[in-house]
């Protein structure tokens, strides 16, 4: 090989080592741009309220991505607020566990927060979330709308107040509206003590033609324990072995 041959060889290895560190650098100043979005807010307040409505701990990319600053920044300004947490001796902490970041209420506070969640389970139910609850057991599934068309008022809060005591849930949409459809758990036919819906007194000595515009007066004469046409030991379904006052 001639002098002149190992010199471009020289020259063409050094010019793709120069290209292979210049696509390197734009493949991180991509990511960056990826990563880093305008911040619409300060650092710190735009952390809190990312994470105040997070569901599952968040990495600190994540975080970065979301409130649009750097992750070393990131990094540190979580690390301040955990330290501000623990020296205010506030009633929450921020934890890193899991590879991401996630409020928690403090181990200490345990005994508090254990009876809240268990003063609001046992608290009794309202007479129209027990009429609503009447309505979702013999129409299920059924939709949100149906419901609060057969009861003639919004049932929103009374449907959210019983998915969160877990007497009902989700059962899929309908097929022609897309709207969410609703029925009762495994849970509500243990609070009334029955094993299936089967066992669920008949609405025919109080509505014979059985038809939504007179259910709800139905269901709302089963849900008082007084109705005399209702077998004592069966409770009268939906009554008030499932709750009594308070949403």
């Amino acid at each position: 090989m001639t002098e002149t041959e190992i010199h471009e060889t020289e020259v063409d290895e050094t010019g793709l080592a120069v290209t292979e560190a210049t696509d390197g650098e734009a493949a991180g100043a991509r990511a960056d741009d990826e990563t880093l979005a305008v911040p619409l807010a300060d650092l710190r307040p735009a952390l809190e309220a990312v994470l105040m409505v997070a569901d599952q701990p968040l990495d600190e990319y994540s975080l970065a991505t979301a409130v649009g600053y750097p992750m070393a920044e990131v990094t540190e300004a979580l690390t301040d607020l955990a330290a501000e947490y623990d020296e205010q001796a506030r009633g929450f902490e921020l934890r890193n566990v899991a590879g991401g970041w996630r409020y928690y209420t403090r181990e200490e506070l345990a005994p508090v927060v254990e009876r809240f969640v268990l003063e609001g389970q046992q608290a009794r139910l309202t007479q129209a979330a027990l009429e609503t609850l009447a309505v979702v057991a013999y129409k299920q599934p059924v939709s949100r709308s149906r419901v609060s068309a057969i009861r003639g008022v919004n049932v929103d809060g009374v449907m959210r107040t019983l998915l969160t005591r877990g007497l009902v849930e989700e059962a899929g949409t309908d097929a022609e509206t897309g709207a969410h459809l609703y029925r009762t758990t495994s849970y509500f036919l243990e609070r009334i003590g029955v094993t299936s819906l089967d066992q669920l007194p008949e609405l025919a000595p109080f509505v014979p033609d059985m038809d939504d515009s007179d259910l709800e007066e139905a269901v709302a004469g089963m849900s008082s324990p007084e109705h005399a046409d209702l077998p004592a030991d069966e409770s009268a379904a939906v009554s008030a072995s499932v709750g009594g006052d308070g949403d």
